[in-house]
C-alpha cells in the first residue's frame, strides 16, 4: 500500500520523506553528542569497578531521551517550538532564546543533509524495498560520520547494529544474496585488520582503529564483496585529498579519523557503484 502511494504521488512522498529526515536529522544530532558522553562514562564505571574503587561523583541519568534538551551555557530547557528541525534554528537567528548564545551552525546543516540524502535516496531507488532498508543505512552513516569527526571513535553500538541489519536485509536478498553478504563482511572485516597489522608490524604505530574494520564489515555484509575494492579505493582518494588540503592549512600533519571517507564511499556505493564498475569494466574492455 505504502509502496502504491509513493508511486502514484512521487512529488507528495518525496516532500514527506524530506520532512521524516529533517526530523530524523534532528534526532541524529542529540545521537552524535550524547552517545560519545554515554560510552565515556560507562568506560568510566567499569575501570572503576575493575579497580574495587567507588565513584566519588554523583551523576545524573543521562541517555538518549534524557535529560531534556538544553542550553549549554545558560541551561534553558529547548522547548518543542525551539526545536523544529532548520526552522527554529532560523527563527531564532542562530542564539538561545535565553541568553542568546550562538547555536552552532551544525545542528540545521546535520539536518539539512539527513533530509536531503534521504531524498536522494528515494529519487535514486525509487519506492522500493531498496529504499526503505538504505534510508536506515544512510541515517546510520551520518551518525557515525559526525561521531568519528568528532572523537574519532566509531561505537559498536552502530556499526555492529548496521553489520547484523545489513545480513538481516539480505537474508531476503534484498541487495545481494545472504551468501555474498557473510563474505562480504568477512573480508571487509579482513582487509582493513591485515592493513592494521602490516602498517604496525612495519612501523610500530597503530594506523587505524577497529571501528574502521567495523564500519567496513559492515558495508560488505550490506553490499557484498564485489563493492569493497571500489569502496576501500573511493575512501583512500577521497582521504589522502581532504587530509592533504586540512594539512597544508593547518601548516601540519595530524591524525585524522578515517571512518568518514569509509562512509561516504560506501554511499557512494550504495547510490552507483554498480554502475560505476560496469562503466570500468566496459572501458578496460575496450
Amino acid at each position: 500500500m505504502m509502496m502504491l502511494f509513493m508511486s502514484a504521488n512521487p512529488l507528495l512522498a518525496g516532500g514527506i520523506i524530506f520532512c521524516l529526515g529533517l526530523c530524523i536529522g534532528s534526532f541524529l544530532n542529540v545521537v552524535i553528542y550524547r552517545l560519545p558522553v554515554m560510552l565515556e562514562r560507562a568506560w568510566r564505571k567499569d575501570a572503576l569497578a575493575c579497580l574495587n574503587q567507588a565513584e566519588t561523583e554523583t551523576t545524573d541519568t543521562f541517555n538518549l531521551a534524557t535529560p531534556a534538551s538544553r542550553c549549554p551555557h545558560c541551561g534553558h530547557q529547548i522547548t518543542a517550538l525551539e526545536n523544529i528541525p532548520v526552522f527554529s534554528w532560523l527563527f531564532l537567528r542562530g542564539q538561545c532564546s535565553e541568553c542568546h548564545s550562538p547555536i552552532s551552525i551544525r545542528y540545521p546543516l546535520v539536518e539539512l543533509a539527513t533530509g536531503l540524502l534521504s531524498v536522494m535516496t528515494f529519487i535514486i531507488l525509487g519506492p522500493t524495498a531498496k529504499m526503505l532498508t538504505a534510508l536506515l543505512l544512510v541515517w546510520a552513516v551520518i551518525a557515525l560520520t559526525m561521531i568519528d569527526f568528532d572523537t574519532q571513535l566509531l561505537p559498536d553500538d552502530i556499526t555492529l547494529a548496521l553489520l547484523w541489519l545489513g545480513l538481516l536485509v539480505n537474508l531476503f536478498g534484498i541487495w545481494v544474496p545472504i551468501s555474498q553478504a557473510v563474505v562480504g563482511a568477512m573480508l571487509g572485516y579482513l582487509s582493513l585488520w591485515s592493513v592494521y597489522w602490516l602498517f604496525k608490524l612495519v612501523t610500530g604505530k597503530e594506523g587505524m582503529g577497529y571501528g574502521d574494520f567495523k564500519l567496513l564489515a559492515a558495508l560488505g555484509a550490506w553490499l557484498g564483496p564485489t563493492q569493497l575494492p571500489l569502496i576501500i579505493l573511493l575512501s583512500s582518494v577521497v582521504g589522502a585529498i581532504i587530509g592533504g588540503v586540512y594539512a597544508i592549512i593547518r601548516k601540519e600533519s595530524a591524525p585524522f579519523a578515517f571512518g568518514p571517507y569509509l562512509a561516504i564511499a560506501g554511499l557512494i556505493a550504495l547510490f552507483g557503484g554498480t554502475d560505476i564498475i560496469d562503466w570500468y569494466l566496459a572501458k578496460w574492455q575496450h
